[in-house]
């Protein structure tokens, strides 16, 4: 399934900190749209949906619908903070196709 850098988990850590309400996960799905077609989404959740599968990294719940699960399957995230930006980076071995901004694919 989907793996998260320990980078990214502590990006996430640290929004979820900041959330000021309880949060069950991080939500991350694939919806249509973006450049290449297809688009990652990750929203911070207060409950999880009774089909979610649950991947648990070291304490972080992710939550993945299952449409989704296949399109995300092997997908590592990142999260990168440098002098041009930063930001949540998706590496899908399975995309045939994605964009510059590493945000969307097909």
């Amino acid at each position: 399934m989907i793996q998260l850098t320990e980078n990214a988990i502590g990006a996430v850590s640290r929004f979820i900190e900041s959330a000021g309400k309880p949060i069950a996960g991080l939500r991350i799905k694939v919806e249509g749209g973006g450049c290449s077609g297809l688009q990652y989404g990750m929203k911070l959740e207060e409950s999880a949906a009774d089909d979610d599968q649950v991947v648990d990294m070291g304490g972080l719940k992710i939550l993945v619908d299952p449409a989704s699960q296949p399109m995300l399957e092997n997908v590592t995230v990142d999260f990168l903070d440098g002098l041009e930006g930063s930001g949540f980076k998706f590496e899908n071995p399975n995309a045939t196709n994605s964009c510059g901004c590493g945000k969307s694919f097909s």
